[in-house]
C-alpha cells in the first residue's frame, strides 16, 4: 500500500502551511495560484505540486513579497525566488517547510541536505531549538487533525533523534567535571516518545555533567537501584502522553515516596502532559517546566 500522501483538502494545506483555508480560497479565486481537483461529489483536492506550490508562497509572502507579485510569476520562478533569498541568510522558513515536504514524501535526501545546509550556518542546538522543536510540535496537530500518519511521525522522528544521537556520542566519551552532580533520565511506564529527553541528555553533557540515560518505559521502583550507587540525584523525565492527566499526580506522589524521600534526590519534569497541570500539594524537591530551555537554563 502506498503510503505517501498525494492528495489534501484546503484543510490539510492550511495546517501544513499555516495560511486560513479562507485565504488559500481568495488567492484560488483573485490570482489563480492554485487549482484544485474535484472529487466525484465535487470536494476540492489538492495534489503534492500544489502544495509545494503553497509553501514556497507562503515562504515569499513572509519575505515581504505581495501575494499580486507572486501571481504574476510562474512556478520556476517562484522556486528560484525562494532558493535566491534562502541562500542570502534567511533559510529558516525555507528549511522547515522542505522538512515538512521530506517527511510528506518520505525523502531522506532532502531532510539530509536541507540539515547540512543548516549546519553550515548554525550551530545543531541552534538547529534543534529553531526548526526541530517547532516541527515536533507541528506533528502533534498534523496527527491530531489526521493530516499526517504515524507513519510520516515515525519518519521524521527516527532522522531527528538520529541527529541528537550523533552529537551525543561525539561528547559522550568526554570525562565529566570532577565535582558534577548525576543527572538520571528516564521516561515514565507507556511513554516512548524520548526526542526531548534525549537532547536534554545532550545539554547536560555539553556542559560537563554525569548523566545516566535509561530512556523509556522505566517503572519507578527501578529507580531505587541508582539510589544504592549515587548520592545527590536529580532525576529527569519528560511526560508527552503519560501518565494520564488523572494520574499526574498520583505518579508524582509515588516518585517522591519512593525514591526521594528520606534522600538529598531532587525531580526535574517538563512534557506536554503538564500544561494545565495545577497540583495542590507538590513537594519542593519536584521542579515543573514549561520547556527544555527553561529547564536548561535552571541547571
Amino acid at each position: 500500500m502506498n503510503t505517501i500522501k498525494t492528495s489534501f483538502s484546503i484543510k490539510d494545506l492550511e495546517n501544513l502551511s499555516g495560511i486560513k483555508a479562507h485565504t488559500i480560497r481568495i488567492w484560488e479565486k483573485r490570482y489563480k495560484l492554485l487549482i484544485p481537483e474535484r472529487t466525484d461529489t465535487n470536494i476540492r483536492t489538492y495534489n503534492l505540486k500544489s502544495l509545494q506550490k503553497l509553501l514556497n508562497i507562503s515562504f515569499l509572502n513572509s519575505n515581504g513579497y505581495k501575494v499580486s507579485r507572486i501571481a504574476a510569476l510562474d512556478e520556476f520562478q517562484i522556486a528560484t525566488k525562494v532558493k535566491e533569498i534562502s541562500f542570502l541568510g534567511n533559510v529558516e522558513s525555507h528549511a522547515f517547510n522542505a522538512f515538512k515536504l521530506s517527511m510528506l514524501n518520505f525523502d531522506q535526501a532532502l531532510f539530509y541536505n536541507t540539515y547540512n545546509r543548516l549546519l553550515e550556518e548554525k550551530s545543531f542546538r541552534e538547529i534543534f531549538y529553531e526548526l526541530f522543536i517547532p516541527i515536533i510540535q507541528d506533528m502533534g496537530l498534523l496527527w491530531q487533525t489526521l493530516t499526517i500518519k504515524p507513519s510520516h511521525e515515525h519518519f521524521i522522528s527516527v532522522h531527528i533523534r538520529q541527529k541528537v544521537l550523533i552529537h551525543i556520542e561525539r561528547i559522550q566519551s568526554s570525562n565529566p567535571k570532577p565535582d558534577s552532580k548525576t543527572f538520571v533520565l528516564f521516561l515514565p511506564l507507556n511513554e516512548i516518545h524520548d526526542i526531548g529527553l534525549l537532547f536534554i541528555n545532550y545539554e547536560l553533557l555539553s556542559r560537563g555533567y554525569h548523566t545516566i540515560y535509561l530512556g523509556e518505559n522505566v517503572p519507578i521502583e527501578d529507580l531505587n537501584l541508582l539510589n544504592h550507587l549515587y548520592k545527590n540525584i536529580t532525576y529527569v523525565s519528560y511526560f508527552t502522553v503519560k501518565p494520564d492527566h488523572d494520574k499526574l499526580s498520583a505518579y508524582l506522589d509515588t516518585l517522591y515516596s519512593e525514591v526521594i524521600k528520606n534522600t538529598t534526590n531532587s525531580v526535574r519534569v517538563l512534557g506536554t502532559q503538564l500544561i494545565d497541570f495545577n497540583p495542590k500539594k507538590l513537594s519542593k524537591r519536584i521542579k515543573l517546566f514549561k520547556s527544555i530551555e527553561d529547564l536548561v537554563k535552571d541547571l
